[in-house]
């Protein structure tokens, strides 16, 4: 992490975290790397054999390496606005370093891959159950049926309230769409919070 730290400037006047998480092979690194404006660090590691009775590869046959412990990059918003994106680990066994950090995280991005939308849920749950903002975006994959963001969010049987957009998780344009839609998200999230705190004042 050092060399991606090293290239930031001066720290900005607000930061704000946010993860991206998702099932594995759903395009979690693919999206921190597209909107990155840093050389993004990555903890990917080769496939091996010994892990084929553990990672479910069904759909990304394709896929050669998976994240070990974290993705990280930045972009910067506006003048002293940046956001540091986290991209958790996809497979079971990592989930102990989510806790870790989902700490002052502003909200979350879900990716979702409808080849298989059963692999998001866990994801979808850790943050509903901590009460992290987050918005589900449906990673189009070349090839694979497309459904309306409702259609989606029964699927997923998501708070009425909770967005769910279509991305290209390759594309830096539509990735940051993403995030401002997050943004936006959790704004009104956190916005709700402290009328409701000060009304019970």
């Amino acid at each position: 992490m050092d060399s991606a730290l090293s290239e930031l400037p001066d720290s900005p006047v607000l930061a704000l975290k946010i993860l991206v998480a998702g099932g594995f092979g759903v395009g979690k690194t693919t999206l921190v790397g597209s909107v990155s404006e840093i050389r993004p660090l990555r903890t990917e590691e080769q496939l091996t054999e010994a892990g084929r009775g553990v990672d479910d590869t069904g759909g990304v046959e394709q896929k050669t390496t998976t994240t070990v412990a974290m993705d990280f990059g930045r972009i910067t918003i506006r003048q002293g606005l940046s956001v540091y994106l986290f991209g958790t680990p996809g497979q079971d066994r990592f989930w102990f370093l989510w806790d870790e950090l989902a700490q002052g995280a502003l909200g979350a991005v879900v990716l979702a891959d409808t080849r298989r939308l059963t692999d998001c849920f866990p994801a979808v749950d850790f943050f509903e159950h901590r009460g992290i903002p987050f918005v589900v975006a449906v990673n189009r994959f070349a090839g694979t049926r497309d459904f309306r963001p409702e259609e989606v969010s029964r699927a997923l049987d998501l708070d009425r309230d909770t967005p769910v957009v279509l991305c290209d998780a390759r594309r830096r344009t539509s990735g940051k769409d993403v995030l401002i839609t997050l943004v936006e998200h959790a704004g009104r999230v956190h916005a709700a919070r402290l009328l409701a705190d000060v009304a019970r004042v």
